[in-house]
């Protein structure tokens, strides 16, 4: 049987080893390079055509948002599969949409990653079994979609994306409001929706996931 050749996308030098580790443990699997940021890492899969790309996504130069997005378009027989620290809903939904094969977090067994790497190399979505069952009952929120076309997660009315933009660059509900002209509880009705269909708790959790789309970069 021919092995899975596996490339190592990570910004802790310390993380790659144990990953390395783990995978060249399994005879199956094949570890052919590594990188430190989402830039290099685009530019190497360009040129190894690896099975898998085991994906970080905080990382500098490209996240690993902006990085599976460039390694699908140029690879898209290459499957990435995100491994995170980060547990909340929306990050799994935004990824998977960009083109990530398969989801899972950093404090699993090495085992939910091994399954998760031959998963994906087969083809299959793979989610992590500790949110499998949240991120399913999650996307049922979804609204109906045209023939054709394709949704991962419950999408955000255009007010309710503007509302949790202002949240991560810091303004308060009352300065949103008069920004937007709309009452203080119109504003609290609409952070309070998207965050139910993102699964966004605390303001921490809105930073990281602007942060991980890219809207931190959208303001001069």
């Amino acid at each position: 049987m021919s092995s899975i050749r596996v490339f190592l996308a990570d910004d802790h030098e310390t993380v790659r080893e144990g990953l390395r580790a783990i995978l060249s443990a399994d005879p199956e699997i094949s570890v052919v390079g590594e990188a430190a940021d989402g830039q290099a890492a685009v530019d190497s899969v360009q040129s190894l055509k690896p099975d898998v790309v085991v994906m970080d996504v905080t990382m500098p130069r490209l996240n690993g948002f902006q990085a599976t997005q460039a390694i699908k378009q140029c690879c898209p027989d290459t499957s990435v599969l995100v491994l995170t620290r980060h547990a909340q809903d929306a990050y799994v939904h935004e990824l998977l949409r960009v083109g990530a094969a398969g989801y899972v977090l950093k404090q699993s067994r090495s085992e939910e990653l091994l399954r998760a790497v031959h998963s994906v190399a087969s083809g299959e979505q793979y989610v992590d079994g500790s949110m499998a069952a949240a991120v399913r009952e999650r996307a049922k929120m979804r609204p109906a979609v045209r023939s054709g076309a394709t949704q991962t997660g419950p999408a955000l009315s255009p007010r309710e994306e503007q509302v949790i933009r202002l949240v991560a660059l810091g303004y308060s509900n009352k300065e949103i409001a008069a920004t937007l002209e709309v009452s203080v509880k119109t504003i609290e009705a609409h952070k309070a929706n998207a965050g139910q269909k993102l699964g966004l708790n605390t303001r921490a959790d809105v930073v990281r996931y602007a942060h991980m789309r890219g809207w931190l970069n959208e303001v001069g």
